[in-house]
C-alpha cells in the first residue's frame, strides 16, 4: 500500500514539468532559447532538469552569470551528472573569459574544477575531455594548466576517439610550433574521417594561421561538397574571408544566409554572425 501510494504520488509530481520540459528541449534545440526560457520558467518546484536546461539558455544567450547560477542548482540537486557539471564549467569558463582581471581567475579555476569533475563522472565522454584539454591546453600553470596536463589528456581521448585524439596531438603540436607535425595530424584525421566537415574546417583554420588562404578555401570547398548547406560552413566561409580580408560582399551574403538557416546549438550562435556582419558592415 506504502508503495502503491509512493508510485501516485511521484506521478502526480512529475507529469507537470514532463510536457513542459520537452517542449523547452525541442525549442531550445531550434535555438528559441528565450521562448524555452519563458516555458522552464513557469514551472513550479524546478527538478534539477528544468535548471540544467535553463542555466543553458542562458549560457547561448550570453548571460554567463546567470547559466552558473541555474547550473549549479543542478548539479547541487544532481552531482552524479557528468552533463551538468561539463555545462557548468563551460559556463564558468566564458565567465572567466568575459570578466575583470581580478574575477576572471577564480571563475578559471572553478572551470577546470567541474571540468575534471565531468571527466570524472564520465570518463568515455569525449565532449567534456576535449574541454579539459583545451583548458590544460591555454591556461597557465597557476590556474592548473600546462602542456604535460594537456598530452596526457591527448592520449586519453586518442583511446577512445582515434579521429578526436588526432585534432588533440595537432593542437598540442602547434602549441609547440611544430607547425608540420600539426597539419600531418589534422590532415590524417580528415582522411579517418572523410565526412565530418568539422576535421576540413579546423585544417582549414589551420591552413589560414599558417597564411596558406588559396589551401584554407580548398578545404572548406571539400566540406561545402559534403554538406552544401550546413551552416558550420557558411559560417566558416564567412569567417574566414572576414578574416583575411577579402570577398566582404561574398562574406555579408553567407552571413546574412547563415541568420536565415535553422540552426541547432551545435552551430556558431547568431551573435556571433550579427557581430562579424557589424564587422563586414564597419558598423
Amino acid at each position: 500500500m506504502k508503495r502503491l501510494l509512493l508510485i501516485v504520488a511521484c506521478a502526480a509530481i512529475l507529469p507537470a514539468a514532463g510536457p513542459e520540459l520537452e517542449q523547452a528541449r525541442k525549442l531550445y534545440n531550434l535555438t528559441d532559447f528565450d521562448q524555452s526560457l519563458k516555458i522552464l520558467a513557469a514551472i513550479p518546484g524546478k527538478e534539477p532538469a528544468v535548471e540544467a536546461l535553463m542555466g543553458r539558455d542562458y549560457y547561448m544567450l550570453g548571460d554567463y552569470r546567470r547559466a552558473t547560477e541555474m547550473l549549479g542548482r543542478a548539479v547541487a540537486g544532481d552531482p552524479s551528472n557528468a552533463e551538468y557539471a561539463l555545462w557548468l564549467a563551460r559556463s564558468y569558463g566564458r565567465r572567466a573569459e568575459t570578466s575583470n582581471p581580478f574575477t576572471a581567475p577564480g571563475y578559471a579555476s572553478k572551470s577546470r574544477q567541474y571540468f575534471e569533475k565531468a571527466v570524472a563522472l564520465n570518463p568515455r565522454n569525449v565532449d567534456a575531455m576535449n574541454d579539459l584539454f583545451e583548458y590544460y591546453l591555454e591556461a597557465p600553470g597557476f590556474l592548473g594548466g600546462g602542456l604535460d596536463k594537456a598530452q596526457a589528456m591527448a592520449e586519453r581521448i586518442d583511446r577512445i576517439s582515434v579521429v578526436e585524439g588526432r585534432w588533440a596531438h595537432a593542437k598540442i603540436a602547434e602549441k609547440r610550433k611544430e607547425y608540420g607535425s600539426a597539419e600531418e595530424q589534422l590532415r590524417r584525421a580528415v582522411d579517418e574521417a572523410p565526412h565530418q566537415v568539422g576535421r576540413l574546417i579546423e585544417l582549414a583554420k589551420f591552413l589560414a594561421r599558417q597564411g596558406r588562404v588559396q589551401e584554407a578555401d580548398q578545404s572548406l570547398a571539400r566540406a561545402e561538397k559534403i554538406a552544401p548547406d550546413s551552416p558550420r560552413v557558411i559560417y566558416a566561409k564567412a569567417d574566414l574571408y572576414i578574416k583575411t580580408g577579402r570577398n566582404r560582399e561574398k562574406a555579408r551574403e553567407l552571413l546574412e544566409r547563415y541568420l536565415k538557416s535553422t540552426l541547432t546549438p551545435d552551430d556558431p550562435p547568431r551573435s556571433d554572425a550579427m557581430k562579424l556582419l557589424r564587422q563586414v558592415e564597419g558598423t
